[in-house]
């Protein structure tokens, strides 16, 4: 096991590996930007360093300087959270090059995998059933000759993608130019790669999502699916798990699928499949993120199991002490992400309490809201026996949750867990649309 990690974050999810980190006995070192000198996570590590300048590109993108932190406190291990390096191949290989682990796939598995077009085609070697379209396009050209192939509505989505950038829905061949153009450009921003695929337009649809975790003794278990249709521009906005839209009949077919298909590719560490599954009842595979979710708390909420351990358990070399019988999945947990409409300082914060009431969050009175990063501020997760009682819960959680000094969306996560589609569980992707 690791004596000491380095967390290549910041915010919610770096305050939540520490304290993983710091429950499992490791010493934990933090990077921050001159932004962030005050936040929570560089008060709660064990060691500190600042990497640069408040734009991500001149800290918690630069690959070099947090390599060098690393090898400077003499940690043995990253962890890079979610979104920044977690999906970066070659920050991944630069670990590797230095002697630190990096606490995710392999570099190679890692390439193998994050392009989304290229392991569509190599997930339909297995039981699963990708969503029909292209592989990466040389142009728009070849663009607009395989929209005309696949057939109007078509999705362009990066290869390289992730957090709902560098994707267009398009509805006719007039739209094709300008989206390719834009999805290109913000891909390039977001990832370092333009590169871009087409699949057909499925809907209506739910977005389902597996949760898996694989060692290197090649055992694998799926921790359930999560919910996660209630999105605004392709973000994620709400999560639960189970997903009403799923019977039990369903869970464990898909379950098993995707386990073997996990097998079969030969992924090691915590992973997501993501679906889009329609009224017909069938699952269409879109992607594989090869990190740790943001919605993952969810899933621990429900299951009990610890994500960020095992995380860093497996990469450890650790194989799973549980087998795929041992999991329950009883109850119903749901999450809501707090997100900031504003900068600015926070002036007071009343975080909510009770059993199974969760809010993991790196605010703290005095917390500056900078425009340079992701508005997310915290996430609430409840759990209860039923669904029923899981909504009572969180609209209470919700109510009695205060941010001042700041505006957020919490008035529209009470409109949208009052809605009655939502309370009903008949809710698709189209549901903030159509609010």
């Amino acid at each position: 096991m690791f004596s000491k990690i380095l967390i290549a974050n910041r915010g919610e999810i770096a305050v939540r590996i520490i304290r993983a980190c710091k429950e499992m006995g490791v010493a934990t070192v933090a990077v921050f930007s001159q932004a962030d000198r005050a936040a929570l996570h560089v008060a709660l590590a064990d060691e500190c360093v600042c990497i640069g300048g408040p734009e991500p590109s001149e800290s918690y993108l630069n690959e070099e300087r947090i390599v060098s932190a690393a090898l400077l406190s003499g940690a043995q291990a990253i962890h890079p959270g979610y979104g920044f390096l977690s999906e970066n191949a070659h920050f991944a290989r630069l670990c590797r090059k230095n002697g630190l682990a990096f606490i995710g796939p392999e570099p190679e598995r890692m390439e193998r995998l994050s392009d989304k077009a290229a392991l569509k085609a190599l997930i339909g070697n297995t039981g699963l059933t990708p969503i029909p379209g292209t592989g990466a396009l040389a142009s728009l050209e070849e663009a607009g000759a395989a929209a005309r192939a696949i057939g109007y509505p078509v999705m362009l989505k990066a290869c390289a993608g992730g957090g709902g950038r560098g994707i267009r829905k398009i509805d006719q061949e007039e739209e094709l130019a300008e989206s390719w153009h834009q999805a290109r450009a913000e891909a390039l921003s977001a990832f370092g790669d333009g590169a871009l695929y087409l699949e057909k337009y499925i809907a209506p649809a739910r977005h389902v999502e597996l949760q898996i975790l694989a060692d290197e003794a090649g055992n694998v278990v799926c921790l359930g699916e999560r919910d996660c249709s209630v999105q605004r521009r392709n973000q994620k906005l709400l999560e639960e798990t189970p997903s009403p839209g799923v019977s039990p009949s369903q869970r464990e077919k898909i379950i098993a699928l995707a386990i073997d298909a996990v097998k079969t590719i030969g992924y090691v560490g915590a992973g997501t499949l993501e679906f889009l599954l329609d009224r017909a009842g069938n699952f269409w595979f879109m992607e594989m993120n090869v990190r740790l979710q943001v919605e993952h708390c969810v899933t621990e909420m429900l299951t009990g199991i610890d994500l960020v351990k095992w995380q860093i358990r497996i990469a450890a070399g650790v194989p799973l002490s549980f087998t795929q019988q041992e999991i329950s999945m009883d109850g119903c947990a749901i999450e809501c992400r707090i997100n900031a409409l504003s900068c600015g300082r926070l002036e007071m914060l009343h975080v909510p309490g009770g059993p199974s009431v969760r809010f993991d969050t790196s605010l703290i009175a005095g917390t500056q809201i900078w425009p340079y990063y992701d508005p997310l501020l915290g996430k609430l997760i409840v759990f209860a026996k039923t669904r029923e009682e899981t909504l009572r819960k969180l609209r209470a959680a919700l109510c009695e949750l205060q941010i001042q000094g700041i505006d957020t969306n919490i008035e529209e996560q009470l409109r949208s867990i009052a809605d009655t589609r939502f309370r009903t569980g008949d809710y698709d992707l189209t549901f903030m649309g159509s609010r």
